[in-house]
C-alpha cells in the first residue's frame, strides 16, 4: 500500500455508494483514515469493513436514522484488517503495491498550487518567531520539489518525496502548535471531544488518542489556511 496513494479517495468514494448519497467527509472522517493509513489499514480491509457495517445497518429493523460518518463503521475496519492480518491476505500486494499511475506534471502541479496555497496561509505568532518566513520557506520549498519532479528524466521515488513533504508539514504544524493560544487549543480540543463522544464506546483507548490527535492536527492546519501536503491528499 506505500505506493497507492489514491487510498483517501477509494475510501471516501465507496462509503458514499454505500450510503447511497453524497455526503462530504466530516473533519472525524479524514481524520479517521488518516489514522488507518498511519496504522497500515490495507486499502482493502477498510473497503471490505464499510460494506460489513452497511450490511449490518441494513439488517436493522428500524432504519430511520442514516449513518452520517464514517467513524460508524470503524470497528468493522479495523475487524477486517486483522483478519486479513491473520489469513496472511495481501501478501502479494505488499511485495508489488499498486501503482498509482501519476505523472510527472500532476505531481508538480499539485505542488506549485499548495505553494500557491501557502501564500495566503495565515499562522499564529509569537515572540522571537516569524511564521511568515517558515510559510515562505516552506512554500520555496515545495517549488523546487517541484522543480524537480518535472525535470528529473523519470518519476522520483514517491516514497522519498512523501517524506520529504512530512518533514514540511510537520514543520508547519509544530509552528502552529506552539504560537496557538492555550484557550483556542482547548477549544479545539473540546470540539474533538464532542464529536468522537458517540464512538468512544466502538475504540480502544489507543484509537481514541490517535483519532483525538489527527483531528486536532487537522483542524489547525485548516484554521491558519495551510493544504495538506501529503500524495495521499492530492486527489
Amino acid at each position: 500500500m506505500e505506493n497507492y496513494f489514491n487510498y483517501f479517495t477509494e475510501i471516501e468514494e465507496h462509503f458514499q455508494r454505500r450510503r447511497g448519497t453524497i455526503l462530504l467527509l466530516s473533519t472525524l472522517d479524514w481524520a479517521l483514515i488518516e489514522t488507518w493509513k498511519n496504522a497500515g489499514v490495507p486499502l482493502e480491509a477498510a473497503l471490505r469493513g464499510i460494506d460489513a457495517a452497511f450490511d449490518r445497518y441494513e439488517q436493522r429493523p428500524s432504519k430511520s436514522k442514516k449513518v452520517n460518518s464514517l467513524a460508524y463503521c470503524a470497528q468493522e475496519v479495523l475487524s477486517a484488517a486483522e483478519d486479513m492480518k491473520e489469513a496472511a491476505v495481501g501478501a502479494e500486494q505488499a511485495k508489488a503495491p499498486k501503482e498509482p499511475g501519476f505523472e510527472k506534471t500532476e505531481i508538480a502541479a499539485y505542488l506549485r498550487r499548495n505553494a500557491e496555497r501557502l501564500g495566503s496561509a495565515r499562522l499564529p505568532g509569537r515572540e522571537g518567531f516569524s511564521s511568515e518566513a517558515l510559510v515562505r520557506e516552506s512554500a520555496e520549498s515545495l517549488g523546487r520539489l517541484a522543480d524537480e519532479v518535472e525535470q528529473a528524466e523519470k518519476l522520483p521515488r514517491l516514497e522519498d518525496l512523501e517524506r520529504r513533504l512530512t518533514v514540511i508539514e510537520e514543520k508547519l504544524f509544530a509552528a502552529i502548535l506552539a504560537a496557538t493560544p492555550d484557550d483556542a487549543l482547548v477549544a479545539v480540543r473540546a470540539e474533538a471531544d464532542r464529536d468522537l463522544a458517540p464512538y468512544r464506546r466502538n475504540m480502544t483507548a489507543s484509537q481514541i488518542e490517535q483519532l483525538h490527535k489527527q483531528y486536532v492536527h487537522k483542524r489547525l492546519l485548516e484554521g491558519c489556511g495551510v493544504p495538506r501536503l501529503s500524495l495521499f491528499y492530492m486527489h
